[in-house]
């Protein structure tokens, strides 16, 4: 029944705060809260907007994923993400053209930095 529930009632995601941190060189970490999330997903697709808008003010095209915590406080969600960003297409699975991913994220409602 809750999953019954939970389909009809319309998303409406209240993004809050945006953090950075810069941990090495251009190992980059972002705390993301949101209150709204359907689940740990809502969370890390806003951390990756961050993730990109801040690669493209930093003049770089690409970020990688390394990793993304989630975990939710009452009915905030908090994610803190790590992404490797940099100016030519990085190795490993999780890469991410900043300007396209940028793009998505406007056209989904989600903010950046």
């Amino acid at each position: 029944m809750a999953s019954a529930q939970a389909a009809t009632t319309p998303y409406q995601p209240e993004y809050l705060d945006i953090g950075t941190r810069l941990l090495d060189g251009d190992l980059v970490a972002f705390d993301v809260k949101m209150k709204g999330a359907r689940n740990n997903q809502d969370v890390a697709d806003y951390a990756q907007c961050a993730a990109s808008q801040y690669a493209l003010i930093r003049g770089y095209g690409f970020a990688r994923h390394v990793r993304t915590a989630v975990d939710k406080r009452g009915e905030v969600w908090e994610g803190d993400a790590t992404y490797v960003i940099s100016d030519a297409l990085p190795d490993g699975l999780a890469k991410i053209d900043a300007e396209v991913a940028v793009a998505a994220c406007k056209e989904n409602g989600i903010p950046t930095i």
